[in-house]
């Protein structure tokens, strides 16, 4: 596989590296999907037959009680988000995570999703109430001394979404004078108070009434992790993009595993490594619709 630099169409990244919990702050409830493929039944995977993983404890749960148990996200468009109407779920981490199973040799009827809230992630994983954790989970060294990482699958940072076609603004330094909106109370909003007294801020609960303001024409940016501003452009690309100027932050999504498993994270790494056409098709079936090109990371198999 080529390995490839994260998010090709932004510029250089700022040194500071903000938690992904205050990115996640007022997570989006609409429904993903970013076209035919998105929806359809057929995987660019298929399922290991006759699998077995040596020396993983984790695997040997798995295997005994005959499925695997992952937690996600569900209220993330393109991302993890489960329709509360029909029952299922779909996004980009939703396909990493099933990807994950299948080269385990389980299939979807094999998969309990488990919704665990970010702050509960990691306890999550130490309890041994799920598997692994796919669902915009940054790396950082304080989740390491808790839990391990496989990947990074994934590199993002603090963007910016504005209306389709409004080249003015691609970065917050364009934006001094005009209005912002984030999560209130979020990182990205105490970002931007701090580093561009310039820029009105508006706060919402919901980074969905952040998107509303934006077409309403109330604010003039969206700001948050661009991971999920990515999912809103997929999901309306007529009227949303996302900015092609540098990242403020760097975010490094893994697959957040039980700690000193190494046989299961060698086992995620090396699927990750040699897997790129598959990652690629998985990208273009939940996000594809967005406009960004984003290339799959390299690994750091620490």
């Amino acid at each position: 596989m080529r390995f490839k630099k994260a998010l090709a169409a932004v510029g250089l990244l700022a040194a500071a590296t903000l938690t992904l919990a205050g990115c996640n702050s007022g997570s989006p409830a609409a429904p993903g999907g970013s076209g035919d493929d998105a929806a359809s039944s057929e995987t660019p995977w298929e399922v290991a037959e006759g699998f077995t993983l040596e020396g993983s404890p984790t695997f040997d749960k798995m295997e005994e009680r005959g499925k695997v148990v992952i937690g996600v996200k569900e209220d993330q468009p393109n991302l993890g988000y489960l329709d509360n109407v029909t029952g299922e779920r779909s996004g980009f981490d939703v396909d990493i995570a099933r990807w994950i199973a299948a080269s385990l040799g389980f299939d979807e009827d094999q998969i309990e999703y488990k919704a665990i809230a970010s702050a509960n992630r990691e306890q999550a994983i130490v309890n041994g109430d799920i598997d692994y954790y796919v669902g915009t989970y940054s790396i950082n060294d304080k989740r390491k001394a808790d839990i391990d990482f496989a990947g990074p699958y994934f590199i993002t940072g603090q963007g910016l979404l504005v209306k389709q076609g409004d080249t003015d603004y691609q970065s917050l330094e364009e934006l001094d004078g005009k209005t912002v909106c984030s999560a209130t109370g979020s990182t990205p909003i105490q970002n931007i108070k701090e580093n561009f007294p310039g820029i009105k801020t508006q706060e919402f609960d919901l980074y969905s009434a952040c998107v509303e303001s934006l077409l309403n024409g109330q604010v003039d940016a969206v700001t948050t992790d661009q991971a999920i501003l990515i999912g809103y452009a997929a999901q309306d690309p007529d009227n949303l993009m996302v900015t092609s100027g540098p990242l403020l932050t760097e975010e490094k999504y893994g697959v957040g595993l039980p700690k000193g498993d190494d046989v299961l994270r060698a086992h995620i790494n090396d699927l990750f490594t040699d897997g790129g056409d598959v990652w690629d098709a998985v990208f273009e079936r939940n996000l594809g619709d967005s406009g960004i090109k984003v290339e799959q990371p390299e690994v750091d198999a620490y």
